[in-house]
Parts: C-alpha cells; structure tokens; sequence
C-alpha cells in the first residue's frame, strides 16, 4: 500500500514539480547563453493564453460547457497549466524588476503546486476509503455496517473534496496579480 501511495502519488508529484523547477533553470539559462532573453519577455503571452485555455475544464465541469471527456479536459488542464506556468516562469526568469509581477509568479506557483497536491490528496483520499469498503464487503459485513466503519473516512474524504475552496481564491489572487501586472505592461510600454 505504501509503495503504492510512492509510486502512485508521491513520485509523480515530486517528478513534475521538480521537471517545472528544472526546466525553467535550463531554459532561462539558454535563453541568456545564446543572448535570447528577448524571447522570454514575451513568453509570459502563450503562457498566460495556455492557463486561460486550461479553465475550460472548470467550465466542462460546472456545467457551462457541455461537450467533451471529463477526463479529457482534466488532463488537458493539467497539461495547459504545466506548460503555461513553465512558460510563465521563463518570463520571469531570474529577473527581479518589480514587485507585482513577482508577487504574480509566487501566487501562481502556489496556485500550481496546490493544484497538484490537491489531485494527489484527493485521489489517494478516494481510493482509501474504495479499498476500505471492499475490504469490509469481502469480510461479508453488512452494507450497514460497511458505512458505520467508512463514516469518518467518508466525511473526510467529503471535506478533502472541498480543497477546491482554498485552490480558487489561490488562483483570484494569481489572476488579479497577473491582471494588474498585464495592466501595468500596457500602460508602461505604451501599448494603450
């Protein structure tokens, strides 16, 4: 079971968020190696246009949107958000100019990594109290029973499925910080 939990949570988990803080070293590195920090001001575009892109799914899943796999768009926002925060992050590179577009790039860090965590709690949450049900329906307990053992798993597993109301105030403050560092940009480049 807990090599399970490692092999199907933990490791993941460590992996991609280790990829994310690897990748952007390399690339901020090869993008001042070959004096091509130019490319990176605007990557901040795409990367913002992938996150954008990634919440669709929350509108699949609210309802709004009618067409399409679950699953699909849930890896589809995984991915979107992945690839746009990596974007993101080389944007910001190692860069510190202002404070808002920092405060930007921190809150959507947080945002990305309770994200992820919230998926790896979740997922694991489920399949504990599944296995704990099966456990006891295969001892041959009493469907009765089976929910007096499971109760406390269950109400628990019910109150993780709520991380989402940490997960989207974390995301209106990356938007809102994003939002005026976007704002910011059009005023001080005199693009308005």
């Amino acid at each position: 079971m807990t090599n399970n939990l490692w092999r199907n949570h933990i490791l993941p988990f460590t992996l991609l968020v280790s990829l994310l803080g690897v990748a952007t070293l390399v690339g901020d590195y090869l993008l001042h190696r070959f004096n091509l920090v130019w490319i990176g001001r605007y990557l901040g575009i795409p990367g913002t246009l992938l996150i954008i892109g990634s919440l669709i799914y929350s509108l699949r899943k609210r309802k709004m949107i009618t067409s399409g796999n679950m699953k699909s768009w849930l890896s589809m926002h995984e991915v979107g958000t992945w690839l746009g925060s990596l974007m993101v992050l080389l944007h910001a590179g190692i860069h510190f100019n202002a404070i808002l577009p920092w405060l930007a790039t921190v809150a959507m860090g947080v945002n990305v990594i309770s994200g992820m965590v919230g998926k790896l709690l979740l997922g694991r949450s489920r399949e504990h109290v599944l296995g704990q049900r099966d456990h006891y329906q295969l001892r041959g307990m009493s469907k009765e029973d089976i929910e007096r053992a499971v109760f406390w798993d269950a109400v628990t597993l019910d109150a993780m499925t709520k991380w989402r109301k940490v997960h989207i105030p974390i995301f209106i403050v990356f938007a809102v910080l994003a939002l005026g560092h976007i704002i910011s940009i059009f005023l001080f480049w005199g693009w308005v």
